[in-house]
């Protein structure tokens, strides 16, 4: 039986609340950076790839988590997204 392939990949940071907008770009940034490599490392092209962002407050930080979607599960997000849309 085929081992299934992964088609989501998903990386966090923790950074202060009261940091500035700033340096919490810059860290979305080199998350993007980091994930691409990685993503280049296990042979999914970046390219063929979307990109997610998520937000939570944790008391006096926030967590960015990017998640990275490929394959099967970036057509059933894209499906999702424009079945939403048109609802609007």
């Amino acid at each position: 039986m085929a081992k299934p392939k992964h088609t989501q990949a998903h990386l966090s940071r923790t950074v202060p609340k009261n940091q500035s907008e700033f340096f919490k770009q810059r860290t979305r940034d080199s998350m993007t950076y980091y994930m691409g490599a990685k993503l280049i490392e296990v042979g999914v092209n970046p390219k063929n790839t979307i990109y997610r962002w998520k937000t939570e407050i944790d008391g006096g930080n926030e967590i960015i988590t990017v998640s990275a979607y490929w394959g099967e599960t970036r057509e059933k997000i894209e499906a999702e997204e424009r079945a939403a849309g048109g609802e609007a």
